[in-house]
């Protein structure tokens, strides 16, 4: 089911978390909702969850408009960053304890628990309890008791944040894989780029309670429409009032007319690619990303001076 959220504004005594905020989010289209600590990403999921009431504007869900409508009447499935089971229940009962409190038939909740923890790979796991489970797997099981009544959306509050890099980066592969084969409208929160533009067919990027751009991850990197974007999405070079990819600086070999000396300060290997840092004759720091067997190629060391070529920097309007 598609989700609107139309000219959403709240505040917190004299602090605005959400500044008249539009979203629309497709049906069955899984977005992220990306930006800083106090953007209000959170509290604009809240309120299309109906965890929080809107100052001012409203909340459409299929079509039906649900601004007043109470949390569990809005057919959501949240899981929060910090998911808190019930520790003396199984894997399977807590996964099919929202079917139970809803008097479903006990054949229905069985083929029904069964269906998701092998949706969530936890399958052979059932008896077990909450404490004899990974991180990575209790947030699993999170996801398979959200989405164990059929929610007509899911929304996810930094449902990997307290997970580690590995751990992270496996969920959200499995995540993009889950909503390939289940098609429920989602929407999660993170304030890891790296992870909204993995995950993400669409992303909006938020920042002090206000939209600032939202496209694909394609779009926002190639196609940043102001500075926080620029620098907020990637890594980025800021020479003055310009923004430079790391990227698109080139180190040559020799100089071809178009090149200016740098002095190479630091090479940091980071598998595939390699982080140049570099210092231009005028002491402005900048850093350049090339491949391994560039930076082979070109035997980058410390205190090496190469010629590196500038690429064009963007500008932004003031």
């Amino acid at each position: 089911m598609a989700i609107e959220a139309r000219h959403v504004s709240k505040r917190f005594g004299t602090f605005t978390a959400l500044d008249d905020v539009s979203v629309t989010v497709d049906d069955g289209a899984l977005m992220a909702l990306l930006g800083p600590s106090g953007s209000g990403k959170s509290t604009l999921l809240r309120i299309i969850a109906g965890l929080e009431t809107p100052d001012e504007g409203e909340v459409v869900i299929g079509g039906e408009q649900v601004t007043d409508t109470p949390a569990r009447s809005r057919g959501v499935g949240f899981v929060f960053q910090h998911y808190a089971p019930f520790k003396h229940m199984t894997v399977h009962d807590n996964v099919a304890f929202g079917l139970s409190v809803r008097r479903r038939p006990k054949a229905e909740i069985e083929a029904r628990v069964k269906e998701l923890l092998g949706l969530v790979r936890l399958d052979g796991l059932a008896e077990r309890y909450p404490s004899q489970l990974s991180g990575g797997q209790l947030q699993r099981m999170a996801l398979a008791r959200a989405l164990a009544v059929q929610p007509k959306v899911l929304l996810l509050d930094e449902p990997f944040g307290a997970l580690d890099a590995q751990v992270r980066g496996e969920l959200r592969e499995w995540l993009r894989r889950l909503h390939e084969e289940i098609h429920v409208t989602t929407i999660f929160v993170t304030h890891d780029q790296e992870e909204a533009m993995e995950v993400a067919e669409q992303i909006v990027v938020m920042n002090k309670g206000r939209i600032e751009q939202t496209g694909t991850p394609r779009d926002l990197y190639e196609s940043p429409s102001n500075e926080f974007v620029m620098s907020f999405i990637g890594p980025v070079n800021r020479i003055g009032d310009a923004y430079v990819r790391p990227h698109d600086v080139e180190i040559l070999a020799h100089d071809d007319g178009s090149a200016t000396e740098a002095l190479i300060k630091r090479v940091v290997h980071l598998g595939f690619e390699v982080r140049v840092e570099l210092t231009l004759p005028d002491g402005r720091d900048i850093s350049a990303q090339v491949t391994r067997a560039n930076a082979a190629e070109l035997e980058l060391h410390e205190g090496q001076i190469l010629p590196v070529r500038l690429p064009r920097p963007r500008v932004f309007a003031a």
